[in-house]
């Protein structure tokens, strides 16, 4: 099972959670450092009883035919407020308590949220990689930090997205005439291997199965 590495109290303030985000930041590795995959797992977030209570989602398929493996709900009280660039500290305790009850190990996960693409490069696909030591992927739906040329609009067209003169992620086309994903590494994977991915766990929809798959899961448990 996965050894989690605790870095950091989670009872923090917005400004220690910032300084956390800056220091961990380091730690992120955007190189390729993953084995073979045979088991990737999406992570879905939702919040219950007037955002007092955060729900998450786990499930893991079988890579590359998407096959349902293994999955896992976990509920805890809401302690973070929401504040856009630090949802991290809102969402991950819950999806780690998620995580730990999982019987099968993924080898990657791809996080509904960002990677790198973030003001301190450090979202929440980083925050959970880093924690667990695991190559994740940031997939968002939509554009936090960044800007970016036209997409080319065909599956598999991307372009990247730049910030401060950086290129901080791709923005990904995974269907024909639908609004682009934003990819960005989040742990222990390049970009382009981030990419080859996320299409690779992508069929006739444009969002890919790992983040349908945990939407679903925390959608049938109310």
């Amino acid at each position: 099972m996965l050894k989690t590495r605790p870095l950091h109290s989670w009872n923090v303030s917005n400004e220690e959670a910032r300084a956390i985000q800056q220091r961990l930041s380091a730690r992120v590795d955007t190189e390729d450092r993953l084995g073979e995959v045979d088991y990737v797992a999406g992570v879905d977030v939702g919040f219950e009883q007037a955002n007092t209570v955060t729900r998450a989602a786990v499930t893991v398929l079988g890579f590359p035919g998407l096959e349902p493996v293994d999955q896992a709900l976990a509920r805890r009280p809401t302690r973070f407020p929401y504040i856009p660039g630090l949802l991290s500290f809102r969402e991950i305790p819950a999806v780690l308590d998620a995580i730990a009850k999982l019987q099968t190990e993924p080898d990657l996960i791809l996080c509904d949220g960002q990677g790198i693409a973030h003001p301190r490069r450090f979202g929440i696909a980083c925050h959970l990689g880093v924690w667990l030591d695991i190559p994740a992927i940031g997939v968002a739906k939509s554009r936090l930090i960044g800007t970016h040329d036209e997409v080319p609009n065909r599956r598999g067209g991307y372009t990247q997205l730049y910030d401060r003169g950086e290129c901080i992620g791709a923005v990904l086309r995974t269907r024909v005439n639908v609004r682009p994903l934003y990819i960005s590494t989040g742990h222990r994977v390049s970009l382009e291997t981030a990419v080859e991915y996320v299409m690779g766990c992508t069929t006739r929809y444009r969002l890919p199965e790992t983040t349908r798959s945990a939407h679903r899961l925390a959608s049938d448990h109310t």
